[in-house]
């Protein structure tokens, strides 16, 4: 199976921006146990970040063509206003797809607790940390099969 992983603006920074609530963990160690955990399952795990919105659509589309079999994606700030995302995710409706965030947005800031995009999504998870992707994951195989 082939699991495309999209992380949006900031997700670059894991380990260094608020520490206290992302963790210490960079996002080399993110990419990581996401290919590790792909490969322990005989997976293939690609994973994507841009802090530009044209550049994550442009790569949901592709995802159309190109044998991507799951997506888990983490928009980032544009969880809360990409309606671009959100049609994008949308127009691949025969791929699996699930939102993830690494913090509990419920209990943070009021504009946080608002997605746009898990609309377009199979599926949700937040405030697991970075295993949630791992959850996701999961979550991507089963509904494959």
């Amino acid at each position: 199976m082939k699991i495309l992983v999209i992380n949006g603006p900031n997700l670059n920074f894991l380990g260094i921006r608020e520490k206290n609530i992302y963790g210490n963990q960079d996002y080399e160690y993110l990419c990581n146990m996401i290919r590790d955990n792909a490969k322990a399952h005989g997976d293939e795990a690609e994973c994507f970040q841009s802090n530009h919105e044209g550049a994550i659509i442009d790569r949901i589309q592709e995802a159309y063509s190109d044998g991507t079999e799951g997506i888990v994606i983490n928009p980032g700030a544009y969880t809360h206003y990409s309606y671009a995302i959100h049609d994008a995710l949308k127009s691949i409706e025969n791929i699996p797809k699930v939102e993830i965030h690494i913090s509990d947005i419920q209990s943070r800031e009021e504009f946080r607790k608002v997605s746009v995009t898990a609309p377009a999504c199979d599926h949700q998870i937040y405030g697991h940390g970075l295993n949630g992707y791992i959850e996701a994951m999961d979550l991507i195989r089963m509904s494959a099969g």
